[in-house]
C-alpha cells in the first residue's frame, strides 16, 4: 500500500467525525552504514511509515503522530482519545485546511541509483574511506545513509497529492595524532566523486595544522567553514518562524520586513524547490505550494515564514512552510560572495578559522544570545599566514552582531548535511569580524 493509499483510508475513516483534517504520510525505506576505524561496521535497514494528523473539531485542534502497520492502526488510536479532544481548550491558531490548488510538479529529486544502493552501500564507503586514507587520514570514523521517501498529504478541503525523493548524506571525521576534522555532504542525487571529497576534504584540513598554539579568550576575526554556516543558519532561519515570532523565541521578535538585520553581502533563501537539496518539497504539509523565498535578501529582513494559522494571526498568506504547529524552512541556500578561503585567510590579522561546531545552544532568544562549541580543527591565523591549530573554543555572542560583522562570502558553495545541520543547506566559507570566542567549561 502506497503512502497516498494510507493517507486516503485514514482521511476516510476521519473526515466525518472533525471538523477539519489532514493527513500527511511518510514512507522512508533508509540504510545507513556507520564507519569506524576506517572500516565500514554493521549496516542498518529499516522501512517505517508514519502517520500524521492535523484534526479540527468545535476550534479545538489536535496534532498526533503514529508510527504504524497499517492505516487501521492510527483510526483505532485517534477512537481511544477522541472523546478528550473536545475537552481542550479552543485555540487562537484554529484555522480551516486552505482550498485545494494544483501545486507545480517538482522533477529531479529522485535518483534511481540511490535506491539501487540501498541494500549495498558499502563501495560507497570504503571510496570514501578510501579517499581520506590516501589523501594523510591515519583512520577515520562517520556514517552513510541513504533513503528512499515518499510523502503523501491529502484534506478534507480535498488537496490529494504525493511525491516520492531520494537522498544520500554522507560524514567523515579524519584523524592524525590528537588532530581531528570533518567534512559533510548531503544531496538528492548520488554523486560518487562527491562521497569520495567528503573523505579527501575532511583529511586534507589535517595538512593545514602543523604546530599547536595558544589561546586567549577575547574578540578576532574568524572565518566559518560551510558545516559551521549552515548550523547556524538553521537557529536563523528557524527564528524567522511565524511561530517563534508569537511565542517571543527569536532576535527577530522586534523587527520588520525591510529591517537591516545583517551585512548586505548577506542573502539567505528557504529554498524547498531546490531539487538538489534533501528537504525539497513541491507542497507543505496543508497542500500549499511551496516557492523559493528569500528569508534574509542583502542584509535586511525579507520574510516570515508561515502556514495557514499563523499567517491568519499576521493577517497574510501562507508561505508554504507548515509544519502545522511551527513553520519551518526546507532546504536553505546561503549565496556566495567573491572570495576563496586562502584570500579570506590573508585578509585576517590575527584570527582563527572554525572548520565544525556543535552543542549549539540559546541563552537569550529575545537578543539571540547563543554560544556553540568548536569540534575538531581549529586554525590560528597570523598576519595572513595559518600558524598552527589550538584547542577548542567557543563562539559566545548575538545572532545579529554575527551577521552583520560579515566582511567576506566565499565564492564555492558547499551541499551540507549531518547530524549538526539538520536542515539541508547550501554555504560558502564566511569571514566575520571582531567575534568573542572563549573557552568552553570542561
Amino acid at each position: 500500500m502506497s503512502a497516498r493509499d494510507v493517507a486516503e483510508k485514514v482521511l476516510g475513516g476521519l473526515k466525518e467525525r472533525f471538523d477539519s483534517v489532514v493527513v500527511k504520510v511518510v514512507d522512508r525505506n533508509a540504510a545507513m552504514l556507520k564507519i569506524w576505524n576506517s572500516q565500514p561496521g554493521v549496516l542498518q535497514m529499516w522501512r517505517d511509515v508514519s502517520v500524521h494528523l492535523l484534526l479540527g473539531k468545535q476550534r479545538r485542534v489536535t496534532v498526533l503522530e503514529f508510527e504504524v502497520g497499517s492505516p487501521e492502526e492510527a483510526l483505532d488510536a485517534v477512537r481511544r482519545i477522541e472523546d478528550y479532544i473536545t475537552k481542550v481548550e479552543e485555540s487562537e491558531l484554529y484555522a480551516e485546511p486552505p482550498e485545494p490548488k494544483e501545486p507545480a510538479p517538482l522533477e529531479g529529486g529522485y535518483d534511481r541509483r540511490i535506491v539501487d544502493h540501498l541494500s549495498d552501500p558499502r563501495p560507497l564507503a570504503e571510496a570514501m574511506v578510501s579517499s581520506a586514507l590516501s589523501s594523510g587520514a591515519e583512520r577515520v570514523a562517520g556514517t552513510l545513509e541513504l533513503e528512499e521517501v515518499e510523502v503523501a498529504v491529502t484534506t478534507s478541503r480535498g488537496f490529494d497529492k504525493a511525491y516520492r525523493k531520494t537522498g544520500v548524506t554522507a560524514h567523515l571525521r579524519s584523524l592524525r595524532g590528537e588532530l581531528s576534522s570533518h567534512w559533510a555532504w548531503g544531496s538528492t542525487q548520488l554523486d560518487v566523486r562527491a562521497v569520495e571529497e567528503v573523505g579527501s576534504r575532511s583529511a586534507g584540513l589535517l595538512e593545514l595544522a602543523k604546530t599547536k598554539v595558544g589561546f586567549t579568550p577575547g574578540r578576532y576575526d574568524v572565518i566559518l567553514s560551510p558545516l559551521v554556516v549552515g548550523n547556524l543558519m538553521n537557529y536563523v532561519a528557524s527564528m524567522a518562524s511565524g511561530m517563534a515570532i508569537l511565542l517571543g523565541m527569536s532576535f527577530l521578535l522586534k523587527k520588520r520586513v525591510g529591517d537591516l538585520v545583517a551585512s548586505e553581502s548577506f542573502t539567505l533563501v528557504d529554498a524547498p524547490r531546490d531539487v538538489l537539496l534533501p528537504g525539497l518539497a513541491p507542497f507543505d504539509d496543508e497542500g500549499v505550494e511551496t516557492y523559493n523565498k528569500p528569508v534574509i535578501s542583502a542584509g535586511r529582513l525579507a520574510s516570515l515564514l508561515h502556514n495557514t494559522a499563523t499567517a491568519r494571526m499576521f493577517k497574510t498568506s501562507s508561505t508554504g512552510n507548515a509544519g502545522w504547529t511551527n513553520p519551518r524552512p526546507w532546504n536553505l541556500v546561503v549565496e556566495p560572495g567573491g572570495s576563496t578561503f586562502e584570500d579570506m585567510v590573508s585578509e585576517v590579522r590575527r584570527g582563527y578559522a572554525i572548520m565544525n561546531n556543535w552543542y549549539t545552544r540559546l541563552q537569550n532568544y529575545v537578543e539571540g544570545q547563543f554560544s556553540t562549541v568548536a569540534r575538531d580543527l581549529v586554525l590560528a591565523i597570523r598576519d595572513g599566514s595559518i600558524e598552527g591549530y589550538v584547542d577548542r573554543v567557543r563562539i559566545a555572542d548575538r545572532f545579529e552582531t554575527l551577521l552583520k560583522s560579515i566582511r567576506a562570502m566565499g565564492k564555492e558553495v558547499y551541499d551540507v548535511t549531518w547530524w549538526e545541520v539538520r536542515i539541508p543547506t547550501r554555504a560558502p566559507y564566511i569571514l566575520a569580524e571582531s567575534v568573542n570566542l572563549t573557552k568552553p567549561i570542561a
